[in-house]
């Protein structure tokens, strides 16, 4: 199996093997992250990650902590009967905390853009759930103590403009009633107890969380390319499409490669199948996200 990344995102396997991308997007009511995990780099804290979306834990998941500035945060929490009237928040059922790979292979630091685990202070190996992408350079995050060696395992490739935007939340706390005339989003500081009082709002409340549509979502998938080969000899390659981006799927006999292109598609976000007939143990195929 080969697996290169460039400022493209490719993705190239051979067509006997069955590999996983490494392309994570998180859907916001804004439009869609695109985050590259360093899954070569950071591999405990990059599976770590990958095992809570494939479990379903990061979805219907809202961010519970944004200070503009700094960060926004979230995996700590979800919403069960969601857009119903019984709704209810939940603690995120968490993993074992994994190991602290700060200091493994590369060394990435906590600038914007980048997303890392969060932990507990203290605590250097304590990260589970939670993670958070800089809304600026935070260079004290990379600080070497308990208390800091935030691992970055990945990168934002799409979707910056939506950090701006989180950027731009600010507070208002009064009049509740009035939405403050030329603001688009809101966040509430000190408004309600921990682990919500920077919780964000798309709309000022007056005394608690009302409705569940009042919250920032963000649910998570993965592009999670699989090479599998039929009975009869075909080679059959899936992937969850990027999100409104040109999906190409590319193949090459020889290496230095010579790429063909086999199909390229706008991407959906749902599943792509496709089907290719050739038998040539030595085909390698590419997926690329063009941004």
């Amino acid at each position: 199996m080969k697996l290169l990344f460039t400022c493209f995102n490719i993705y190239v396997f051979l067509a006997s093997a069955a590999t996983a991308g490494t392309l994570a997007q998180f859907r916001t009511v804004f439009g869609d992250i695109e985050v590259e995990l360093y899954d070569q780099a950071k591999p405990v804290t990059v599976s770590n990650f990958i095992s809570y979306v494939e479990s379903g834990r990061y979805r219907d998941m809202f961010v519970h902590r944004l200070i503009p500035g700094f960060v926004v945060q979230g995996g700590g929490y979800t919403i069960t009967n969601r857009g119903t009237t019984n709704w209810a928040i939940f603690s995120m059922a968490t993993n074992p905390p994994v190991v602290n790979e700060y200091g493994y292979g590369a060394t990435f630091s906590n600038v914007f853009g980048t997303i890392a685990m969060a932990k507990t202070a203290g605590n250097t190996n304590s990260a589970s759930s939670q993670w958070f992408f800089n809304l600026t350079n935070n260079p004290a995050l990379d600080a070497n103590d308990v208390n800091n060696l935030f691992v970055v395992f990945g990168k934002v490739v799409r979707g910056t403009n939506i950090l701006n935007l989180f950027n731009r939340f600010h507070t208002w706390t009064n009049p509740w009633t009035a939405f403050p005339a030329g603001t688009t989003n809101v966040v509430l500081h000190n408004r309600y107890s921990q682990p919500f009082n920077d919780v964000p709002l798309l709309w000022p409340s007056s005394s608690s969380l009302t409705t569940d549509t009042n919250l920032l979502f963000m649910d998570v998938t993965l592009l999670k390319v699989a090479v599998n080969t039929l009975r009869n000899g075909a080679t059959e390659i899936s992937w969850n499409s990027a999100t409104s981006l040109t999906n190409v799927l590319e193949f090459t006999t020889n290496f230095p490669p010579v790429w063909q292109t086999a199909l390229f598609t706008n991407g959906t976000g749902n599943r792509i199948t496709v089907t290719n007939n050739s038998a040539d143990p030595k085909r390698f195929y590419r997926i690329r996200a063009v941004y």
